[in-house]
């Protein structure tokens, strides 16, 4: 790269690059504050919902079968799996696709016969160029998640689960832990499971006093479809965070990289711009020392 026009150029194009990679950088951060605040919001609603199943558990006799709870006892190699697989639309966040495609990969590789809800592009798209089928890919959801949305989704999956076409359905996406980490996990969705929820109980008697119309057992059939819609809603929230926290790392660090490659390369310009001009100055030396030879 000896050619001063060649690393002028190199120079234009790493700072053109910068340019964009730190206007990524400042999108992704105004989109993370947003997330957080919805999630946010979103997180009384949901914790109160937990609370009020957890009373009306409790005012349900013991031997009435709870269809979101109760799975039909059948091997690990029989049951009808379902995995809701959340990644981005686009890259350029990192690890943050390649994470979530690595567990449901694994998921691919046990026994059975899974069935997968994809949403985002990443995922339809890596799951169209396998060839591997999937039931269902929800489209416009993971730049803009909302209740309705999740409503949407969670209805499909209900329907599913209450034809008995799935046993256990769970959910692959990505939590946010804190600013600096964010981590693939699955969840399990359904069936529910009530140590969840008796953990959230309130003691006293509060419970004895509450009266559930026209019965608990109608009051619940109804109150668990917003539940696992809410649940649902929060991992979107979660997932649309930790993608926008995993690409605004990742803008960060290509800045930070484009800024210590401007400056190698301005050392370079200087070095091979210095080299030229005292090529050149030796160059008219030698001409006049030449000149006043012949003249003696």
């Amino acid at each position: 790269m000896s050619n001063l026009r060649e690393i002028q150029s190199r120079i234009n194009s790493v700072r053109d690059t910068m340019k964009i990679t730190n206007a990524m950088y400042m999108i992704a951060s105004s989109k993370l504050r947003k997330a957080k605040k919805s999630l946010k919001n979103t997180e009384p609603y949901f914790y109160t919902l937990q609370d009020a199943i957890a009373k009306v558990i409790k005012q349900i006799p013991e031997d009435i079968s709870l269809i979101y709870f109760n799975g039909k006892p059948k091997a690990a190699d029989e049951k009808k799996k379902g995995y809701i697989v959340i990644t981005g639309d686009k890259g350029l966040a990192g690890a943050y696709n390649h994470n979530v495609m690595k567990i449901a990969e694994g998921e691919l590789k046990k026994e059975g016969d899974p069935v997968f809800f994809l949403i985002g592009q990443v995922g339809r798209n890596y799951f169209e160029t396998k060839g591997i089928p999937y039931d269902t890919a929800f489209q416009y959801t993971v730049q803009n998640p909302t209740i309705r949305r999740a409503r949407v989704i969670s209805g499909r999956i209900l329907q599913m689960y209450r034809e008995q076409k799935l046993d256990e359905v769970y959910i692959i996406y990505t939590r946010m832990i804190h600013s600096m980490e964010c981590r693939a996990e699955m969840k399990k969705l359904l069936p529910l499971e009530k140590a969840d929820f008796q953990e959230k109980e309130e003691s006293g008697g509060l419970n004895r006093q509450t009266n559930y119309l026209p019965t608990p057992y109608d009051v619940f059939k109804n109150i668990i479809p917003n539940y696992i819609t809410g649940f649902l809603y929060g991992t979107l929230v979660q997932a649309y965070s930790s993608e926008q926290n995993s690409r605004m790392l990742a803008m960060e660090s290509a800045t930070r990289n484009a800024r210590d490659m401007l400056k190698s390369l301005s050392v370079t310009y200087n070095r091979v711009r210095q080299a030229a001009i005292t090529q050149e100055i030796t160059e008219v030396i030698s001409g006049a020392k030449l000149l006043k030879r012949r003249k003696s």
